[in-house]
């Protein structure tokens, strides 16, 4: 096989699988990894791939990268619905909920516009800091709305910043549900954007019980920004069992995966 073919074989095999290492593609082409590291060189400095420890993944993986709210609401939009009913089935009756921006965590919003209490009395107060999410819900009849303040951000129309994080320091809701770009068994939960994860981690840190919405595009993913470990995350809801090393990690963390 020519080198121009492998390049181009190699470059289509990681926009396919994800993420491939230097001893697969080693073995699948017969050459020596010594020769596999220079092709990927190639393919990272003509913006095919990027190269990540043991091997590369495709060059739109950056740590920092970050699509708009408007362009994720297509992507696995089955499996993001699937994810929210199983979502709403964990909120309580009568309580108090944060519902962080994403959009899973926005089509858990669609759902609520239906809530009804199950007991005279229930009452469901919904705290968000997310434009669409509050947008969604201000016309319900049933469900009390806190829109926390904050500087917007466009990306995301999700408010950031010191007061939005002291705002949510002040609370102590009983189940906060979480979006995340990442769900890593080394690194934990992550998002590219230092300002969102701050916001996130003061959910984290505020909620009796927090519960991360999580389709498998998701899963043994890092982005730039830690803002929770698996240990604070009591429960996990996905599309998909996750992989051995990050499902042992979820059980030592005590996490709970529930399957959608």
């Amino acid at each position: 096989m020519f080198a121009e073919e492998r390049y181009t074989k190699i470059g289509d095999l990681v926009a396919a699988e994800g993420r491939v290492s230097v001893a697969a593609l080693a073995e699948r082409f017969n050459i020596t990894q010594e020769t596999v590291r220079r092709d990927l060189a190639a393919l990272e400095a003509d913006g095919m791939v990027r190269r990540v420890h043991g091997g590369a993944v495709p060059a739109g993986k950056m740590s920092t990268s970050e699509q708009s709210l408007s362009s994720r609401q297509t992507q696995n939009h089955d499996q993001k619905a699937r994810i929210a009913r199983k979502a709403l089935e964990l909120i309580p009756s009568s309580s108090s909920v944060v519902i962080d921006a994403g959009t899973t965590t926005e089509l858990l919003a669609d759902l609520l516009q239906d809530w009804q209490p199950a007991n005279p009395g229930d009452d469901l107060l919904v705290i968000t800091h997310a434009v669409p999410i509050a947008a969604k819900l201000a016309n319900s009849s049933t469900i009390q709305l806190e829109m926390l303040g904050g500087r917007v951000r466009g990306l995301t129309r999700a408010g950031v910043g010191d007061r939005t994080i002291s705002q949510i320091e002040d609370l102590r809701p009983d189940i906060a549900f979480i979006g995340t770009n990442g769900v890593h068994a080394g690194f934990g939960l992550s998002t590219p954007d230092p300002q969102e994860a701050a916001v996130k981690t003061a959910i984290v840190h505020s909620a009796r019980r927090v519960v991360a919405l999580a389709d498998s595009s998701k899963l043994d993913e890092e982005t730039l920004v830690r803002f929770a470990h698996l240990k604070e995350i009591d429960a996990l809801i996905t599309d998909v069992e996750p992989s051995a090393e990050l499902a042992g990690a979820l059980r030592d963390a005590g996490t709970e995966v529930v399957l959608a």
